[in-house]
C-alpha cells in the first residue's frame, strides 16, 4: 500500500530526484551498445490473458502492442497517428468510405503473409459480440469491412466519423487462421511471442524476418511482480533493466545515483471514483456534486504522489486537443458539500458501499474518501473485489453504487455519452454533443464540442476524477530508447539499447 507522505519528506525526495537527473546527464557508458542485448523490463501488470479483446488487461497492452502486434496506424508516444501497416488511405466525398492501401511483403511471425483478409478479421473480431475491447463502441459507425484485393481494405461507415483513423490504432492485425488467441500470439511486429510463465514473466525474441526496421535488442523480458517493493528491489540489484512506472515517490531515493535515470512524463491514467449514476442516492447530481466537493481530492494526490501528478477535475488529460482545467467546477469545500447535501434530501448524509479493488493505490483511495465523507455525516463501506468480480459485477451487471477504478486511455471522455456504460451517466445533451462531434469536418470543431461536453458532465460531477497519474520511469543508466509517456499502457520496446 502506497504511504501518506508528509511535506518535508516530499520536498527531501524533489531534492534527491533533482540530484538523480542531474547525475544522469554526468555519467558515461564504459561499453557499446549491443545488438544482442536482453532487456529486463519490471512490470507489476502481469496480462489476464494475451488477447486484447477478450479481456486481457493493460498488461497485455504493454506487452504485445506494438511490439508482437501491429495495427493499420501507430499512435505515437506523443499522442500522434502516424501510417505502420497501411501505407496511406483516401476517404471518399461524403466521408463514409475509407480506401486503406497495405504494406506488401508483411508476414506473420509464423511465415504467413499478412493480406487484407486479415485486416478485415481482426477489425470485425474487435467489434463482434463476444468482444470484450473497450473500443468497441468507438467503432460502432463502421457498417462493413472488405477486402478488394490482397492489399486493400475497404472501411464504409454508417456517418461520419473524424476520429476513424485514430480508433484504428488501437485494432491489432492478428491471423486469421490462428485458433488460440488467449495463450498465444502470432503477429507482424518487430518481436515473435517466446513464452509466457504465468505468474513470473513473459518473453520476446527479436523477429528476424520482420518487414521493418529490426528491433535494436534481441530479446525482452517482462519480470512481473505483485508488490511495488519486490519491483524496485529488482531494478537494484539488477534483475530488472527497467520498471515501466513506478508506484510513489517513496521509492525514488534509492534510485538517487548515476546508476540510474528518471524521468517523468506525460500520462493518461486517471483515478476514478465513479458513481453508478442510475441508483439512489448517486441519481441525484446534487449528491455527487456534494460527494465530489466533500473529498481534498489535492491532499490524497500530495500523501500519495508528492510534487507529482496532477488534477485535471475531468476526465480528459492535458494530452488531448479538448482538455480544460475544470478543476474549480466542484471545489473542495466541505461547507458547500453539507449544503448541498441538504437540498438534495440527505441533511443527515447516508450509507453507500464503495466496491474496491484490491491493489495500490484503491485500499489507500477508499480509506481516505471514507475519512473524508465521514465529515459530512456519510458513512462508506469498503468492499474489496478481485480483478474478476469487478468486472463481471461492476463493469458487466452494474450491481454497485460507487467504485474506484484506473482508466488508462485518452480520448475516452466518451464514454460520457454511452448511457449503457457501467456509471450509467445519461444526459442527453451530451450524447448529442459527443456524437455531433465525431461526425465534425476539422479537430478545431471537435475540440469545441467536446469541450462543451466535458464541462456539462463536471458541472453535472458525473465521477469523481480525483487525479492523473505521473508516468515516472526508473531505467538502469545503461540503457536508452525506452517511451517517455504512459500513453494508453503502450510500451515500445523495439528501440531499448543497453550499452
Amino acid at each position: 500500500m502506497k504511504k501518506f507522505t508528509s511535506r518535508m519528506t516530499i520536498s527531501v525526495i524533489g531534492g534527491l530526484v533533482a540530484a538523480a537527473l542531474a547525475l544522469t546527464f554526468t555519467a558515461t557508458g564504459a561499453h557499446a551498445a549491443s545488438s544482442d542485448a536482453t532487456i529486463n523490463v519490471g512490470s507489476l501488470y502481469e496480462p489476464q490473458n494475451l488477447d486484447n479483446t477478450g479481456g486481457g488487461g493493460q498488461g497485455v497492452t504493454e506487452a504485445l502492442n506494438g511490439n508482437v502486434y501491429e495495427s493499420l496506424f501507430k499512435l505515437n508516444d506523443d499522442g500522434s497517428v502516424s501510417n505502420l501497416l497501411a501505407t496511406g488511405y483516401t476517404v471518399s466525398k461524403d466521408g463514409l468510405t475509407y480506401t486503406i492501401a497495405l504494406h506488401k511483403g508483411v508476414k506473420f511471425s509464423s511465415g504467413k503473409s499478412l493480406t487484407a483478409a486479415d485486416v478485415k478479421f481482426s477489425i470485425e473480431k474487435v467489434l463482434s459480440p463476444t468482444s470484450k475491447s473497450a473500443r468497441k463502441s468507438s467503432l460502432g459507425a463502421i457498417a462493413s469491412v472488405t477486402a478488394p484485393d490482397d492489399s486493400t481494405v475497404v472501411v464504409k461507415l454508417n456517418s461520419r466519423s473524424i476520429s476513424t483513423i485514430y480508433n484504428l490504432s488501437y485494432i491489432w492485425v492478428v491471423n486469421s487462421a490462428a485458433k488460440d488467441f488467449l495463450a498465444t500470439a502470432d503477429g507482424s511486429g518487430p518481436y515473435k511471442f517466446t513464452s509466457w510463465t504465468r505468474g513470473s514473466s513473459l518473453t520476446l525474441t527479436r523477429n528476424d524476418s520482420y518487414w521493418g526496421t529490426p528491433a535494436k535488442n534481441k530479446s525482452v523480458v517482462y519480470h512481473y511482480f505483485t508488490s511495488a517493493t519486490a519491483l524496485n528491489n529488482a531494478l537494484l540489484t539488477g534483475a530488472v533493466d527497467i520498471v515501466t512506472t513506478i508506484q510513489s515517490p517513496d521509492a525514488l531515493k534509492q534510485f538517487a545515483s548515476a546508476k540510474y535515470k528518471i524521468t517523468n512524463g506525460k500520462s493518461t491514467t486517471k483515478l476514478l471514483l465513479a458513481f453508478n449514476d442510475r441508483v439512489a442516492p448517486f441519481n441525484k447530481v446534487l449528491v455527487r456534486k456534494a460527494v465530489t466537493s466533500a473529498i481534498n481530492n489535492k491532499k490524497f494526490l500530495q500523501s500519495v504522489w508528492g510534487d507529482y501528478g496532477t488534477l485535471t477535475g475531468s476526465m480528459v488529460p492535458p494530452k488531448d486537443p479538448w482538455f480544460t482545467d475544470l478543476t474549480k467546477v466542484n471545489p473542495y469545500n466541505v461547507g458547500l458539500a453539507k449544503r448541498e447535501l441538504a437540498a438534495a434530501g440527505y441533511p443527515k448524509g447516508f450509507t453507500f458501499r464503495l466496491d474496491t479493488p484490491t491493489y495500490d493505490p484503491h485500499p489507500a483511495a477508499a480509506a481516505f474518501i471514507k475519512s473524508e465523507l465521514a465529515k459530512v455525516g456519510i458513512t462508506v463501506q469498503i468492499n474489496s473485489v478481485t480483478d474478476d468480480q469487478w468486472y463481471n459485477n461492476v463493469y458487466k451487471a452494474h450491481d454497485f453504487t460507487a467504485t474506484l477504478q484506473e482508466h488508462v486511455n485518452d480520448r475516452d471522455l466518451v464514454w460520457y455519452g454511452n448511457p449503457d456504460f457501467y456509471w450509467g451517466y445519461n444526459n442527453p445533451t451530451v450524447t448529442a454533443l459527443i456524437n455531433q462531434s465525431e461526425t465534425a469536418l476539422t479537430l478545431s470543431a471537435q475540440t469545441a464540442l467536446l469541450k462543451k461536453a466535458n464541462r456539462l458532465v463536471v458541472q453535472e460531477a458525473a465521477s469523481d476524477w480525483i487525479y492523473l497519474y505521473p508516468q515516472i520511469v526508473v531505467a538502469a543508466s545503461n540503457l536508452s530508447g525506452y517511451p517517455l509517456n504512459g500513453l494508453n499502457s503502450q510500451f515500445y520496446a523495439y528501440n531499448i539499447v543497453k550499452a
